[in-house]
Parts: C-alpha cells; structure tokens; sequence
C-alpha cells in the first residue's frame, strides 16, 4: 500500500491572502525551508488581509470539510498542525474535528490564539466564539497568544503595566488547560519588548530584544511557523523561541530599510536560507 506518511509533515489551518505577508503565505515558505513538507488548510482567501482599506474576501468554511474528506482519502496523518486565525464558531468546530482525527498521540499541536491585540478582542470575536477557543486551547502542545488574547483566554483585565509575576501566573493558568509549552509574545518594557516562555516542569524564562520599528502584519504567523518546524525537528523550546525573536528582528529591520509599508509586512525572504541551515 502507498505511504503518503513517509515525509514529515505540517498541516497548517489558517486564512490564505495573495499580498501582505501574512498567515499560508508566510508559514509555507518558512515550514518549507525548515526541511518539512507544509500543508495549508485554507479557512478563508484574500487578496490582501484586512490591513489594508479595501480587499477581496471568500470564506472558505463550506469547503473546508470536502477538502478534508480527500485527504481522509490518502490516509494522512501529521507530524505537526498549526493553527491561527479562526473565523466563526462553525471554522473552530471543524479544527477540533481535524484535531481529533488526523493528529496521532506524537503531533505537536500549536495553537496561536488570534484573538485580538492592544488590549481589545477583533471585532469578528464575540463571546461565543471566545469560549470556543478557551474550548481549542486543551488540544494544544504550544500556544502562543499575545499579551491580550492571554488576558482574553484567562479573562484577566487587560492593563498597560505589568510585572512579570502576573503574566507569569496567566501563563500557569493557561497551562492548567492543557498546552505543555507557551509563549506569551509582545510584552512591553521600556525601549524592549518581551516574549515569556513557560514550559511545565521548568523554569520560566523571559526573552527581550530591543524595540524595532512598529508592528507590522505577518510576524505573529513567522513567530508560530518556526516554532513548530522546531518543534517537530526535535529543537528545545528556549532556543526555538530565541531564533524565531532573532530572525523577525532581522526581517523587520531588512523592511525598514527598504521602506516596505507596514501594510506589507516584513521581506523575511532574503534571511529564509539562514533558517534552512
């Protein structure tokens, strides 16, 4: 019988957008270099994401379980599946099947809760949908929310200031429903920004790097699809996270100096070999 399991393997569940930089478009490449075959699962097609004041949108969810069935056909099975923006109820019902079934008790699972920012939920995420993804956050191996879905997902106020010691113990709640390992990214201190990283069983650390320029779409989905190649090539945790805040570093300051509009992300593509080593 034909093995389609032979190869290691990354599906990938999140929106598709021809121009931006952003979320399939980014994590392809970067999983792809990374020596691991990806394999996007598209919730939704762009043509740009919605940075930009006008663009194309279809929602891919009524596709979404045809799509699937073909693959159910080859018997395929992952090494890891990586999750990110998620649309609707329907869109995180049909991850936790996807979950269930084509993951196997090795697949590294990572979750990266896109939710919100700057301390507000997206205007596409209501309460119903909130609960569901706390729901979706017990399959998960490694998360990675920024420091508002954290505080969403732990319904913890959100703030400007914080001590470490608090985001320390949103963290350990967030372990308490399920995932090993979690990174909570863009911690503000100072003229730095910090990413914490828990890991069950080990001492927290925290990450910092200087500031560099403003934020700019894409890098949450770079930041996720480096650690999970990492994560299935065996690499530990820490200094996964430490390459990833290293290499969007490199990409944003290659985009200023380019003059690339925040709009379009970061041109990650000149540093994708150095991944690849």
């Amino acid at each position: 019988m034909v093995s389609h399991n032979n190869q290691k393997k990354i599906a990938v569940v999140n929106d598709f957008s021809g121009f931006g930089r952003c979320s399939i478009a980014v994590a392809l490449p970067i999983i792809s270099v990374m020596k691991i075959q990806c394999c996007p699962v598209p919730t939704s097609i762009f043509s740009n994401h919605t940075g930009f004041d006008s663009f194309f949108f279809e929602d891919y969810t009524p596709k979404m379980e045809p799509y699937l069935a073909e693959w159910r056909k080859l018997g395929l099975h992952f090494d890891g599946i990586c999750t990110g923006f998620l649309g609707s109820e329907e869109q995180i019902s049909l991850v936790k099947k996807f979950l269930e079934e084509f993951g196997r008790p090795d697949t590294v699972v990572l979750i990266d809760p896109v939710m919100g920012d700057y301390g507000k939920p997206y205007p596409t995420y209501n309460m119903k949908m909130c609960r569901e993804m706390k729901k979706l956050v017990q399959y998960a191996d490694i998360l990675t929310p920024n420091l508002t879905e954290a505080c969403i997902l732990t319904d913890t106020p959100y703030r400007e200031k914080w001590r470490m010691a608090e985001i320390e113990k949103m963290a350990q709640e967030l372990s308490d429903m399920g995932p090993e390992k979690i990174v909570i990214t863009g911690i503000p201190q100072g003229s730095f920004v910090a990413n914490l990283c828990f890991e069950k069983g080990k001492d927290v650390m925290v990450r910092r790097t200087h500031k560099v320029g403003t934020s700019r779409s894409g890098t949450g989905d770079i930041f996720a699809a480096i650690l999970a190649a990492d994560a299935v090539n065996g690499v530990p945790f820490g200094d996964s996270v430490k390459k990833a805040s290293r290499f969007i570093k490199k990409c944003i300051i290659s985009s200023i100096e380019k003059d690339i509009p925040l709009t379009d992300g970061v041109c990650f593509e000149e540093h994708l070999a150095k991944l690849g080593k």
